[in-house]
């Protein structure tokens, strides 16, 4: 029997070393994704083997020095998003709707056809920004009317899971996507005009997810690239979309403190939105980050619209005083060197 115990045990503790791997190899890149199921099972396996076996040995201690430190890394990792943690944002400090801004984001599933459902959701939170990816030809006729609600649109339907289109209620400076990488993935990069007359940054990005048929370079470099744009942005910004990556993992940690963004989440839970069809294989995966200019007001999961995400709603309100209180993610220069180097290995597996 303990031998099994010892198996199982060594596969999840496998896992959990993974993510502790600088490698873009898709197969040690998916391990960063269920670090709380993970966690679940390694606590389920020791709790398990010290009720049937005790502690009888040196094989008993091998074992817990084994397992105690995999699963205080699989906590260490996911405690910033419980309630327990600090907050990284904080509550906006006064109503100010002449400087708030509601961004909702959807991946909608492309095979998804339950549009009804979707714009059932957007008529009832009334974004000011919707950012929707995975849109079709079939998604962009459905969601033509959405156009009376907003006056401003960048729409790129696609057939190949990288469609996106945002609807806007506020004034936006660009009128088309861009292609930071590949052709065949678009991204938006617009400014957004807040009813107080104040310009800010937005950046709708859905990088192509680690998988069988590709590593995590272009994923990684369009992170990165973003994050470096974000930096040098002379404007207040947001950051949203399917990123394909988890909040906890190394390379949106290293986006982080490229860019200088915070997580609303952090301190508030995960709002994990992927697989909305699996209750036990959640994780975050759908993000909205934004600079220490912004507090928050609302950050919520929206109901299921029959995709494979849930969509999220975050609503920010711009307070410039709140720089001094929060503070931003740093990078060094070794930071700074691995996103130069992540950003090249990038390009090179795409070109």
């Amino acid at each position: 029997m303990r031998p099994l115990f010892w198996l199982v045990s060594a596969f999840f503790v496998v896992q959990t070393v993974f993510p502790l791997i600088r490698s873009a190899r898709w197969w040690v890149r998916m391990s960063d994704f269920p670090r709380l199921q993970i966690a679940a099972a390694l606590a389920v396996l020791l709790v398990g083997y010290l009720l049937l076996f005790g502690i009888a040995d040196r094989w008993d201690i091998f074992y817990l020095a084994v397992v105690v430190p995999a699963l205080s890394l699989q906590l260490f990792r996911v405690f910033p998003y419980t309630l327990a943690a600090p907050k990284q944002v904080m509550r906006a400090s006064s109503r100010r709707p002449e400087n708030r801004v509601r961004v909702m984001i959807s991946n909608v599933l492309m095979e998804n056809r339950k549009s009804i459902d979707l714009l059932q959701v957007v008529r009832e939170v009334r974004p000011d920004l919707l950012l929707l990816v995975e849109t079709d030809d079939w998604w962009h006729e459905k969601l033509q009317s959405l156009d009376d609600m907003f006056p401003y649109r960048i729409k790129r339907p696609q057939d190949n899971y990288y469609g996106m289109e945002l609807f806007s209620r506020l004034e936006l400076e660009a009128r088309d996507v861009r292609f930071l990488l590949s052709d065949k993935i678009p991204s938006i990069r617009t400014g957004v005009r807040l009813p107080s007359g104040v310009w800010i940054d937005f950046f709708g990005i859905h990088p192509r997810p680690p998988d069988p048929d590709h590593d995590s370079e272009g994923r990684d470099a369009e992170l990165l690239l973003v994050a470096k744009e974000m930096r040098q942005s002379k404007r207040a910004a947001i950051v949203a979309g399917d990123m394909n990556d988890v909040a906890w993992s190394h390379t949106t940690r290293l986006f982080q403190r490229i860019s200088g963004a915070l997580d609303p989440r952090r301190g508030r839970g995960m709002f994990s939105t992927f697989h909305a069809g699996h209750l036990l294989l959640r994780w975050p995966l759908d993000h909205i980050f934004h600079d220490n200019s912004f507090t928050l007001v609302e950050l919520r999961r929206l109901p299921n619209i029959g995709s494979d995400h849930f969509p999220v709603l975050v609503e920010l309100q711009y307070e410039p005083k709140a720089e001094a209180e929060q503070e931003a993610p740093v990078a060094d220069q070794a930071d700074r060197e691995e996103a130069k180097e992540m950003i090249e290995e990038g390009r090179e597996a795409i070109a």
